[in-house]
């Protein structure tokens, strides 16, 4: 009998884009903060077409889109004059989405029809050999094909991927992956900037200088079967909103996203009218998660868990739908990223959100506490607080730490908030990283998420699921990384109006340990980097 391998099944447009319209919009959010999300849908995006990972990359580009022309062009504060740079610059961004999008939307749709015909011919063939053998045998292969038909699509990361891999398995495969990468952009960026290309040229380089009309790129969605096109509802949604689309400016990206900078703030701790939920897919059923139950309020201690010993990945069995199961393609090629192959692996999601979203891995350094510590030794002998921001980069479907930045910033013996935020932004942005979370010491008190830092997490969270807090606790010997719960801890703190620094929440799951069981994974060897944009630095 044929062997009947579990399949990987890839997504066609269709299911992508009903996961991509799965996201929370609330319109009574400031617009600043959706307009940071959408900043971090693109980046993420940007990633994921230079790996090859086209069904990752159209629902990102897709849910940019959307969000943008249908939500965020209606949002109360966009006709707001501080507002119109930035909205206009989002537009400009969803012109180049939407030609990309064309592009892959065929590409995706060869590779998932390819599919479904090499498992019907595989189908055919066990079935054909199965006329002549005993009812038994014929019971067997039968239940082995239905198994094989209950193929759903699940995360676009990682749909139809032969080579998946678990973090917890591969650490040193994962110290190997992020060396290699993160010096190879570093190279590309020096190598641009040595030839004297602006950082104007670059961006338009990297989105493939696709910045045409974009009513034009869904022309043709108007004569075809699709009723509710994406280019249909936007471009009705624009003209109820804005009118006619005037000519383009000769604004480039780079300058209209420096202006944004100097006018958005990093997170502070937003209120319930100034906060935002992350556009992220609504998932029903059942999930492989790290807890059943919904999660309780962490210990004030966590010890660090003993490292598993690294193994190297097993490679999946070549059969004849390898080569189509593997993620194939680069988008549009971009000079910074030629020469360069699409990634032998990705990285299994880690854990889930209590609702059900997939959380990709965080590779955490294992010495960056440390030597934060040894950073924040004066302000704690003093009895401050100090705050740093974990900034890092995608690689693999896995998100890496590779930057610990100190902000300018002032503290008290509970709190800490940032000043001179721009510095920080030019930083993030000129170095191409994510922010993937924060650190902050509490000098004299013990490991947990006070309700200020709740708060304050919110705004870190909001824009990337994934983000982490590490809490350190020097006078106690504790620390913790954790993670709001999302239900209930997101909305309760979004929700919450009460002042003052220390305050009660009515849920008792508002946050919970994301190091174990969780999405973050401590890997000895793992590269980073100490910027200290203090004064005194």
């Amino acid at each position: 009998m044929e062997e009947a391998t579990p399949l990987s099944q890839p997504m066609n447009v269709e299911q992508i884009v009903k996961k991509a319209q799965c996201y929370e919009y609330n319109p009574l959010i400031a617009l600043k903060y959706w307009l940071r999300t959408a900043g971090t849908l693109l980046k993420e995006a940007e990633i994921y077409e230079h790996e090859g990972n086209d069904q990752q990359t159209y629902l990102l580009l897709y849910r940019h889109a959307q969000l943008v022309v249908q939500n965020l062009s209606k949002h109360p504060d966009s006709r707001h004059a501080e507002n119109r740079l930035a909205l206009t610059q989002a537009k400009e961004e969803v012109q180049s989405s939407l030609k990309k999008l064309e592009i892959l939307k065929p590409r995706i749709n060869k590779r998932y029809e390819r599919f479904e015909r090499l498992v019907r011919d595989r189908d055919a063939r066990i079935a054909s050999a199965n006329v002549n053998k005993p009812n038994h045998l014929q019971s067997q292969d039968t239940s082995e094909l239905e198994s094989n038909h209950r193929r759903l699509p699940s995360d676009p990361a990682v749909a139809g991927s032969s080579d998946t891999i678990v973090a917890g398995e591969n650490r040193d495969l994962a110290v190997k992956l992020a060396h290699d990468e993160i010096r190879r952009r570093a190279t590309a960026r020096k190598a641009t900037r040595q030839a004297g290309i602006s950082e104007e040229v670059e961006h338009e380089r990297r989105t493939a200088g696709l910045w045409g009309d974009w009513e034009e790129a869904f022309a043709k969605d108007d004569q075809g079967s699709d009723p509710d096109t994406l280019g249909r509802q936007m471009r009705n949604a624009r003209l109820q909103v804005n009118g006619p689309i005037k000519e383009k400016s000769d604004r480039s990206p780079r300058t209209s996203s420096q202006s944004i900078r100097s006018t958005y703030r990093y997170p502070t701790i937003p209120t319930a009218h100034d906060s935002v939920v992350l556009p992220t897919p609504a998932f029903k059923g059942s999930f492989q998660q790290a807890t059943t139950d919904a999660p309780t309020l962490p210990p004030k201690y966590i010890a660090l868990p003993s490292s598993a010993t690294p193994v190297s990945p097993r490679k999946s069995a070549k059969e004849e739908l390898a080569p189509d199961l593997i993620l194939s393609g680069t988008g549009v090629d971009s000079p910074a990223y030629t020469n360069t192959k699409p990634p032998a692996y990705t990285f299994k999601p880690s854990a889930y959100l209590e609702n059900g979203t997939p959380l990709r891995t965080i590779w955490l350094p294992p010495d960056l506490r440390h030597r934060f510590l040894s950073l924040a030794y004066p302000n704690t002998q003093a009895n401050l607080e100090t705050c740093g921001i974990l900034c890092g980069t995608l690689i693999s479907n896995a998100l890496f730490i590779s930057k610990l930045v100190i902000p300018d910033q002032e503290s008290t013996s509970d709190t800490c908030e940032t000043i001179n935020e721009g510095a920080l932004f030019d930083f993030v942005d000129g170095e191409d990283l994510m922010v993937l979370g924060w650190i902050h010491t509490h000098p004299s008190q013990t490991c947990f998420m006070s309700s200020r830092d709740l708060h304050t997490h919110a705004g870190y969270q909001m824009m990337l699921p994934e983000s982490i807090a590490i809490v350190c606790a020097p006078s106690k010997g504790e620390w913790g990384v954790f993670r709001l719960t999302d239900p209930p801890g997101m909305k309760s703190v979004l929700s919450c109006t009460q002042k003052g620094l220390f305050h009660p929440h009515a849920e008792e799951s508002i946050y919970t340990d994301a190091l174990r069981p969780g999405h973050v994974y401590e890997a000895a060897g793992l590269y980073f980097d100490v910027v200290d944009l203090r004064p005194t630095g």
